[in-house]
C-alpha cells in the first residue's frame, strides 16, 4: 500500500486570468443517465481540523492488469506527441471513459482531492459537484461546481459553476448559466499529483489548487447575463460529489478527439485521496467529515461508478479500478472489428 501525504492547508490568494469559454459543453455531468452582500474572508488553518496522521507519498511508476485494455503495463500521465501512433484508416473503435459517482449528498462543505489528471485532445479530467436532478430540466434546477482540465494540453484548467432556473407556468424553459474561467496552473497536471479544493458556503463559492485560492464567487454578484440571477445564491439544492474522465465533441473547447493516444494503454485520471469537510453556517468553520484512501480493491460504501454514454465515451464500470491505493479513471479503446 503506498503512503499519503498530508498537504497544509494555507488559504494565500492567488491572482487568477478570467478568460470566458461560453460553451455549455463546459458541463460534465449526465444529459441523460440510463439509471436513474457581503464578501466572506478565508477560514484560517485552525478552522479546519484535519485528518490525525500524515506520511510520505511514493508515487506510482506504473499501472499493471488493467482491464479492459490490452497493454499490460502503462505510464501514468501521456504520451508524447512524437510518440503517438497513427491509426488504420479501416480499423474502428469504441471509446470508454470513466466517472466516480458519489453517493452522499451534501448541502455546503470543503471537498479536496489529490490527483494527477489527463490531458490529451478532446478530454475533459474532472472533480465536481453535481445537483442529481438535474438533467431532467423542467421544473429541476440545475446546480453544479466544476473543476475541469481540458484536452488542450495539461497546464490550465477550468473553473465553472452552471445554474439554470426551472420553467416558467408560461411554458417558457431557462437556459443554463455558465461562468467558466481559465487559469494557468503554472504546471503541468499531467506530470504529477496535485491537490484540488473546492469551497462551497452560503456567503461563496471557492476553487483551491495546491491550497491556493485561485477563483472565488461570492453572493450577491449577479450573472452577466442575467442580471436578476445569483449564482452563489441560487446553490442550494443538495449534490453529490463525483470525478470524471471522458471525451468531448466540441473540438473548440477542448480540441479534436482521435482516440490515437489511447493506442498504447490507457489514459489515467489518478485519484490518490479524497476528503469531505462539513461546514458550520453559525460559526462559519470546516470539520473533517470523512476521507477515503482507496485502500483495498473495491470503491468504499461512499462510491458507484458511472454506466452511461457521454458525447464521444461510453462510461464504463469497468474503467474505474481501486488498487494499490488508488481510484484510477482509465480512457480506454477497443476495436469493433
Amino acid at each position: 500500500m503506498n503512503k499519503k501525504i498530508l498537504l497544509p492547508l494555507a488559504f494565500g490568494i492567488c491572482a487568477a486570468l478570467f478568460t470566458a469559454c461560453g460553451d455549455d459543453n463546459g458541463s460534465n455531468a449526465p444529459e441523460t443517465p440510463l439509471s436513474s452582500a457581503s464578501v466572506e474572508q478565508p477560514v484560517s488553518s485552525a478552522d479546519i481540523v484535519p485528518p490525525s496522521s500524515s506520511t510520505d507519498l511514493v508515487p506510482p511508476s506504473s499501472s499493471t492488469d488493467l482491464a479492459p485494455v490490452s497493454s499490460a503495463d502503462a505510464q501514468p500521465g501521456i504520451a508524447s506527441s512524437s510518440s503517438v501512433p497513427v491509426d488504420d484508416p479501416n480499423v474502428t473503435y469504441t471509446y470508454y471513459g470513466a466517472e466516480l459517482t458519489g453517493l452522499d449528498q451534501f448541502t455546503y462543505g470543503r471537498f479536496e482531492a489529490r490527483m494527477k489528471m489527463v490531458s490529451i485532445p478532446g478530454s475533459v479530467s474532472s472533480m465536481f459537484l453535481y445537483y442529481d436532478p438535474s438533467y431532467k430540466l423542467g421544473v429541476e434546477p440545475w446546480n453544479e461546481i466544476d473543476i475541469e482540465v481540458l484536452g488542450k494540453g495539461g497546464t490550465s484548467w477550468q473553473a465553472n459553476l452552471i445554474t439554470r432556473e426551472v420553467d416558467g407556468d408560461d411554458g417558457k424553459k431557462n437556459p443554463k448559466l455558465t461562468s467558466e474561467t481559465k487559469t494557468e496552473f503554472g504546471f503541468d497536471a499531467t506530470e504529477d499529483f496535485h491537490l484540488y479544493a473546492m469551497i462551497w458556503t452560503p456567503e461563496y463559492i471557492a476553487w483551491e489548487i495546491d491550497s491556493v485560492e485561485i477563483r472565488r464567487d461570492v453572493v450577491g454578484t449577479p450573472h452577466p447575463k442575467n442580471a436578476n440571477h445569483d449564482q452563489v445564491a441560487f446553490m442550494t439544492e443538495q449534490q453529490s460529489l463525483r470525478f470524471n474522465l471522458w471525451a468531448s465533441s466540441s473540438a473548440a473547447w477542448v480540441g479534436k478527439f482521435t482516440g490515437a493516444e489511447l493506442a498504447a494503454g490507457p489514459q489515467i485520471q489518478w485519484i490518490d485521496y479524497v476528503r469531505v469537510y462539513k461546514y458550520d453556517t453559525a460559526a462559519k468553520t470546516f470539520t473533517l467529515d470523512w476521507q477515503d484512501d482507496f485502500d483495498g480493491n473495491d470503491l468504499s460504501d461512499h462510491w458507484s461508478a458511472g454506466n452511461w454514454e457521454m458525447e464521444k465515451v461510453v462510461l464504463s464500470r469497468d474503467n474505474v479500478v481501486v488498487e494499490d491505493g488508488y481510484c484510477k479513471l482509465l480512457m480506454t479503446r477497443e476495436a469493433d472489428n
